[in-house]
């Protein structure tokens, strides 16, 4: 029986799927935020999962070899607005987005670059000093927000604190899924990095919802990697002992 496969509709996500459906897969749209719940309640079999959350459910699935979302130095679409200097953060309110990872990241950097621990979280309605965006939003965000003078790409400032790249996703699949399926959908994701990246190289129109023409979307596929190497291993691990030291 074919994978239920959750489909992040997020530009970096596209070329995951370019392949899915002709493999016979049944693409189930869902939000990154949503993918660990969905596994969890049975509706979807696997999906990209942010790195945070994917901790979390390890209980019910494996991951798909090393298929992932890394950012090689900037990330572009994890950022962080704010109306004063990261390193006076510290104590401030701060609005994030609905990725745990970026959240994450922005917590672990405060406190390893500037010894600073941050004070509320609220949704982004309510009165902040900065904001955390991520993905699509983040995108269309990128060149700045008037009222927040300092913008920060968290991916850039986690290489530039460690020189490694910062995994923000992962492949998850059930645990009970065949072994016949999951090899079925490693291949596919394979093909995702070959032809669904080379893809988005060759783009030639714009995705004028992202503010992106043709060369933006080439430059910032090109500052990611899709699979897992040594560098990226040693960040997770890395970022990992970090978020324990966070919650000591």
């Amino acid at each position: 029986m074919a994978l239920n496969v959750g489909q992040v509709i997020d530009l970096p996500f596209e070329p995951f799927y370019i392949d899915m459906e002709r493999r016979g897969f049944t693409l189930a749209p869902v939000a990154l935020k949503d993918a660990p719940q969905a596994l969890r309640d049975g509706e979807i079999d696997a999906a990209p999962v942010s790195l945070v959350d994917g901790f979390g459910i390890e209980d019910i699935c494996d991951p798909v070899a090393g298929f992932c979302l890394s950012a090689v130095k900037r990330a572009t679409s994890s950022l962080l607005y704010s109306k004063k200097p990261l390193e006076e953060l510290s104590g401030g309110v701060v609005a994030t987005s609905t990725d745990s990872t970026t959240r994450k990241l922005f917590q672990v950097l405060l406190s390893k670059l500037h010894q600073g621990q941050a004070g509320d979280f609220v949704e982004l309605p309510e009165e902040h000093d900065a904001f955390t965006v991520a993905w699509d939003d983040a995108l269309r965000r990128r060149r700045g927000v008037r009222g927040y003078e300092h913008r920060y790409d968290l991916g850039e400032q986690w290489n530039n604190m460690t020189k490694l790249p910062f995994v923000f996703a992962r492949w998850f699949v059930k645990k009970e899924a065949t072994k016949e399926d999951i090899l079925v959908l490693e291949d596919t994701l394979y093909v995702g990095l070959e032809d669904g990246v080379d893809s988005l190289y060759h783009l030639s129109e714009p995705k004028d919802h992202l503010l992106m023409m043709a060369k933006d979307i080439t430059e910032y596929i090109m500052g990611y990697r899709y699979f897992v190497g040594h560098s990226e291993r040693k960040s997770i691990e890395l970022f990992k002992e970090y978020l324990d030291e966070l919650s000591a």
